[in-house]
């Protein structure tokens, strides 16, 4: 089913009926087939995070980025081969790092430049996310 562009403020948006229907698709469909079982991978994600908590008290925001990364760690066991999860791995290693160094000093993690323009979707973008 083609996904109707709608506009709000100027920006392209989905309604909350296709953003259910675009889940349903890339949960059966693609997902499936780059990540492999759903009730495989989560159970991996839930024992890596699991040990990661063993004896852990309060989260910081470092614990929450170095879970993410484990989530893509659980991700590279199953399906395809997957560039993202070893990019966004890499990446939220980084975020762990730069937030514990932050933690570790009582100050904040230096603002990265936000560029709303990379974050806008076109109707056309979505209509090439959906083939």
């Amino acid at each position: 089913m083609p996904v109707q562009a709608h506009y709000f403020k100027g920006r392209a948006t989905m309604t909350a009926k296709e953003v259910l229907e675009t889940a349903l698709e890339v949960v059966g469909g693609e997902r499936a087939s780059t990540h492999g079982s759903m009730l495989e991978n989560h159970e991996n994600i839930a024992r890596l995070w699991n040990a990661y908590l063993y004896n852990k008290g309060e989260l910081a925001a470092s614990d929450v980025a170095s879970m993410m990364e484990l989530l893509k760690i659980a991700r590279r066991k199953l399906g395809s081969l997957n560039r993202d999860d070893y990019v966004d791995g890499a990446g939220y290693a980084a975020v762990a790092y730069e937030c514990a160094e932050a933690g570790e000093n009582n100050e904040e993690p230096e603002p990265h430049p936000f560029d709303p323009e990379r974050f806008r979707l076109t109707g056309d973008m979505l209509k090439d996310a959906l083939k």
